[in-house]
């Protein structure tokens, strides 16, 4: 199946669970030429089609309850209950039960399309041994108030001028709302008894096209925001069996592993709620640091993806199985898969 095809049937098996927005879709397919790792972000069901094929050996591991569509900007901040900023992997829609693998080869070659200064083996060998040290500590949450200093600084860094970011969200115009995200927002209000204003969000790339709403209230003198955006089944579930249906994973991945949780991330039937805010949001790669941070940051990456995955597998298969593994064999996994994911982006752009 080529990339065209597989789009197309990807995009007919999604519209059979929930509603497409046809501009948001246009806006996708538009990012998807714009550069490979736009294309990379956007194009996770390709990923899930073709992975365990190219990688070969790589792809058979533990299967523990995975992330699936890892990459570098998907990691950003939030609030703990006791208000502490932790920082870590924020988006799961994409959740699947996979070989443990998955997400380091994706993490990894996504490091390389987007282009990072660091070299590709030092930035793969820098994810592994951050894994390995997560599993080694059997995880611990990364919080930012005591500890990562190179992390805070890029966090805290967007505090700065919180104006804009509320001026930003007042500015989108007003929209109906479904009934559904409408309760699942209201359940999530700091109060009951508030009045919003709900206007459709445009975000992400995975998952734009998707319908996602964004309620503005004004509560005991400031603004509170919340989020909508409505789940389906993993890709994996259209690459694997080409129909049907599955189960939502998004709340059991949040509930097992090991972190620290954000108190307004609920599943609420088919919608996942979040808490917007400044220091709650994704950092985007042009927010990233330097070359001399960057092995630290593509170390904390993998640490991170370690507290994940040992919501689910015990610490001692996935180190057995890490050693076992001849070296060199995650930098030579992301090669193929960016060499792979680079042929798809060509003969995807070539067209309209």
């Amino acid at each position: 199946m080529r990339i065209r095809e597989a789009t197309a049937g990807y995009e007919a098996w999604l519209s059979k669970h929930l509603k497409l927005i046809a501009k948001d879709l246009r806006l996708k397919h538009t990012e998807m030429r714009s550069a490979p790792f736009p294309f990379l972000r956007a194009t996770y069901y390709r990923w899930a089609q073709t992975w365990a094929e190219l990688c070969g050996d790589a792809a058979q591991a533990p299967r523990v309850l995975a992330v699936g569509d890892l990459h570098v900007e998907n990691f950003g901040t939030w609030r703990d209950i006791e208000g502490r900023l932790i920082w870590g992997i924020n988006d799961f829609d994409e959740t699947w039960r996979l070989p443990y693998t998955n997400d380091l080869i994706r993490l990894a070659t996504s490091a390389l399309l987007a282009q990072m200064t660091v070299g590709g083996k030092e930035g793969t060998q820098a994810i592994l041994e951050g894994y390995a040290a997560g599993i080694e500590a059997g995880g611990r949450p990364i919080v930012l108030a005591e500890h990562h200093p190179v992390l805070r600084q890029m966090a805290t860094a967007r505090l700065h001028e919180p104006e804009k970011y509320w001026e930003k969200l007042h500015s989108w115009p007003p929209c109906k709302c479904p009934a559904g995200a409408n309760k699942a927002i209201e359940r999530m209000m700091p109060e009951k008894g508030l009045s919003w204003r709900i206007s459709h969000r445009v975000a992400g790339l995975g998952s734009l096209g998707r319908e996602r709403y964004v309620a503005i209230a004004e509560w005991r003198g400031g603004s509170v925001a919340r989020e909508a955006k409505v789940l389906a089944p993993s890709a994996c579930v259209w690459a694997e069996r080409g129909e049907g249906t599955a189960p939502i994973l998004y709340q059991r991945i949040l509930d097992r592993s090991v972190r620290c949780l954000d108190p307004f991330v609920r599943v609420r039937k088919r919608w996942i709620v979040r808490r917007l805010a400044p220091d709650c949001s994704r950092i985007e790669l042009s927010a990233l640091p330097k070359e001399s941070d960057e092995i630290r940051l593509l170390h904390a990456m993998g640490f991170e993806t370690a507290n994940i995955h040992l919501g689910t597998a015990k610490p001692r298969v996935l180190r057995d199985d890490l050693k076992r593994r001849p070296d060199g064999w995650l930098a030579y996994a992301a090669q193929r898969m960016k060499k792979a994911v680079l042929a798809d982006f060509r003969e995807y752009a070539k067209g309209k």
